[in-house]
């Protein structure tokens, strides 16, 4: 079974020495995928104070970045959004962003015979002021 990296020249740089996605025969495995987007350091919905201190945060405008990254790379990779198998949300406040999301999940997977499995678990931080990262499996071919 060969494997292989993929990196997206359409989704943000990773925050660390990791790949966006890896290749499994014919499953795509992506690394932690947030709303940032490419080539530039400021996070959607996001409002910082003079010490960098994130003031307010808007979780729509951030899941809708997040699951357009998630597309970029899934596309990236020769596979597509509805290929996905499998996703596991990350949210920093659950209490307050769990309805948001849902919300909008549900706009991006309205039928429910192609939802992916998934599980969403309340973090108490992200490797960068984000609300919000997606580890997502999905099928190639």
């Amino acid at each position: 079974m060969k494997d292989s990296f993929i990196s997206s020249d359409k989704a943000p740089e990773p925050v660390g020495p990791y790949p966006h996605a890896r290749r499994a025969g014919n499953l795509l495995f992506l690394s932690g995928v947030g709303p940032r987007k490419k080539g530039v350091k400021e996070i959607p919905g996001v409002t910082f104070d003079e010490n960098r201190n994130v003031v307010r945060y808007d979780i729509e405008k951030q899941c809708h970045a997040v699951f357009q990254n998630v597309k970029f790379i899934l596309e990236t990779a020769g596979s597509s959004w509805e290929n996905l198998i499998d996703i596991t949300i990350y949210l920093t406040n659950m209490r307050t962003d769990f309805q948001v999301f849902n919300e909008i999940y549900a706009e991006y997977f309205p039928d429910k015979a192609t939802q992916p499995c998934r599980t969403t678990v309340e973090v108490n931080a992200l490797p960068t002021p984000i609300a919000i990262e997606l580890k997502c499996i999905a099928t190639i071919g």
